[in-house]
Parts: structure tokens; C-alpha cells; sequence
């Protein structure tokens, strides 16, 4: 068998790539149940959310390539392109957001977790007046 010779196919694999992004949509959303419903989150949970993320990083890259190797499926299945096009803007945004919140959050915490400077104004005991 080789391959198709209809007009409407496209070389790269752009629906496999589809339906992988809707099957991490719905573990995103089953993430998020969990997470509203319990209090106390483990930390295992906490961690393979956090494997989750990495994982969804590497597929938001995974899309771009694709989608950037993807011109002539522009012209042959275009709803499948856009779709994908649209999928590596937000997948884009994403990461840049969490980049950006990573960041602050690094710079912030290791401000506030200095131990370096002596923070105390007074060397002896609690003079109360």
C-alpha cells in the first residue's frame, strides 16, 4: 500500500497531533477537577502535575514544528492547518506566560529567602517599653 493520491491530504501528521492536544485538554480538565475537589493536594499529584506541564511544553513544541513544516497543508486541508496554526499561537502564549511567571516567581522567592543580610535591628533581647 502507498500512500494516498487524494488532493486533500497532507504529508505531515497534523491530525495525530489534533487528537493528542484534545486527549491533554481532557487530562487538563480532569487535573483541574481533581484539584478543586481536594484540600490537602499530595504531593505526588502535585508532581505529576508538574510532569504534566513539561509534557504539554514538549507537545506545544512538537506542534510548532510541525505546523512550521506544514506550508503545502495550507492549501490541501487548510481547517486542519488553521487549526494547528491556532494551536502553536496558544501553545506559544502559554509558555511564554509561564516563562515569564517562572521568573518572577524565582526572582521573588530568592529575594525573600535571603539570609545573607542580618535582618535583626536589635543584637540584644526584646526591650518592650
Amino acid at each position: 500500500m502507498g500512500r494516498p493520491k487524494s488532493s486533500r491530504y497532507c504529508r505531515q501528521p497534523l491530525l495525530n497531533n489534533l487528537s493528542a492536544s484534545i486527549a491533554l485538554s481532557f487530562i487538563a480538565s480532569g487535573l483541574s477537577a481533581i484539584f478543586t475537589l481536594l484540600d490537602p493536594v499530595p504531593q505526588s499529584l502535585w508532581a505529576s502535575y508538574h510532569v504534566f506541564g513539561l509534557l504539554t511544553c514538549g507537545h506545544g513544541l512538537c506542534t510548532a514544528i510541525l505546523t512550521l513544516t506544514a506550508a503545502a497543508c495550507a492549501r490541501s486541508t487548510p481547517e486542519l492547518y488553521y487549526a494547528s496554526l491556532f494551536l502553536t499561537a496558544a501553545s506559544m502564549l502559554s509558555t511564554g506566560f509561564f516563562m515569564v511567571r517562572g521568573g518572577l516567581w524565582l526572582s521573588i522567592g530568592q529575594r525573600g529567602t535571603d539570609h545573607s543580610r542580618n535582618n535583626e535591628r536589635q543584637s540584644g533581647p526584646a526591650v518592650t517599653r
